[in-house]
């Protein structure tokens, strides 16, 4: 039986993998689901399923368009993020999501990335995490006012790369902030400064 996913996997095979049909297979709840059961540390103990009927918000929307409306997508945030100085940025998938048996119906915010070239000239983790740091600016006047930071959301930036170089091939990195003592010992609560994670997928060789 041909499903929305399946139509939208038919429709990407063949073609670059950063183009709309692979962004609207990504965006499907089920296959985000999925990521986030296998990547993000709030949903272990989750099946995919429920975080993608249960904690998963927002409504269809990729990047800057509208893209074929079909299935059970998600968006929910604003995809293009502009500063008077510091210029646009567009994210391919944009969404909240809320975190597991958090008293106050805490989320997260994430992005996720499908990024066909692994090397364009810079390094891509740098990008990565600017795209995180975005995420935490941009949730002045949205989400706190003025010194309202223990508001602040955690940010996630999902980077999909279907053609890395070999020695990235099937591997899965993560990046954050973490705590380090250097005089003396000290045990900050971690939700204090556990605020980004940037994520690397590196596919294998599907040939």
């Amino acid at each position: 039986m041909k499903t929305e996913i399946s139509r939208n996997i038919s429709a990407a095979d063949g073609k670059a993998a950063y183009d709309a049909a692979c962004k609207s297979v990504l965006s499907n709840k089920i296959i985000l689901g999925w990521i986030l059961k296998e990547c993000v540390s709030e949903y272990k103990g989750c099946t995919a399923e429920e975080i993608a009927e249960k904690y998963i918000e927002g409504t269809p929307e990729i990047g800057r368009e509208a893209v074929h409306r079909g299935g059970e997508k998600i968006v929910g945030l604003n995809t293009e993020d502009t500063t008077i100085d510091e210029g646009e940025v567009a994210y391919d998938i944009l969404f909240s999501a809320q975190i597991p048996g958090s008293e106050e119906s805490l989320s997260l915010i994430i992005n996720i990335e499908a990024q066909k070239k692994f090397d364009p000239g810079y390094p891509l983790i740098k990008r990565a995490l600017y795209y995180c740091s975005r995420l935490i600016s941009s949730q002045y006047q949205r989400y706190f006012k003025r010194s309202q930071y223990d508001k602040l959301r955690k940010v996630y930036s999902i980077w999909i790369c279907p053609y890395p170089p070999k020695n990235r091939q099937d591997t899965v990195t993560s990046y954050g902030i973490g705590e380090k003592n250097l005089i003396g010992e000290l045990k900050e609560e971690k939700a204090n400064y556990d605020i980004l994670t940037a994520m690397m997928i590196c596919l294998g060789d599907r040939a």
